[in-house]
């Protein structure tokens, strides 16, 4: 009898691996310069972004579909929508993720899928022409600034 091919979550680290990969990410947006626009997108703390991407993260790997359970099906676009978003803000999310990526411990065949899925991923949240400025800024409340 074979094993179970392990998920992505599993090859990630389970809970532990998938919150270090979640906090680096942060951790890269919230001081590198390169990064400066997309974290202008967030509230002052990161703290409930964070957990929010955690908790996606976790499902999206392959593990308990936590975030779904608490929040409902992720409709990402939808929720990001109040957000201007465009190929400068996908491009340094992306730094960020690839660094994050980079530096965490998980095959390299994984490491490879991961970046495509979530290069995707990042291509479908462009929701602002190309030659947008980009200064739509919607929010009215710190809390309200959780993409």
């Amino acid at each position: 009898m074979t094993s179970p091919t392990p998920s992505h979550f599993d090859l990630l680290g389970g809970d532990d691996g998938i919150r270090t990969l979640v906090d680096r990410f942060y951790d890269l947006m919230d001081t590198a310069p390169e990064a400066a626009h997309v974290r202008a997108l967030h509230a002052t703390s990161l703290k409930m972004s964070r957990e929010k991407l955690r908790l996606f993260m976790t499902g999206w790997t392959g593990g308990p579909p936590i975030y779904v359970e608490r929040f409902g099906h992720p409709r990402l676009r939808q929720r990001h929508f109040p957000f201007a978003i465009g190929a400068r803000e996908r491009t340094e999310w992306l730094w960020c993720m690839d660094r994050a990526l980079a530096e965490h411990a998980m095959p390299n065949d994984t490491r490879d899928v991961l970046r495509v899925r979530l290069h995707e991923l990042a291509e479908h949240m462009i929701n602002q022409p190309e030659s947008s400025d980009n200064s739509r800024v919607l929010h009215t409340h710190e809390s309200d600034r959780t993409p």
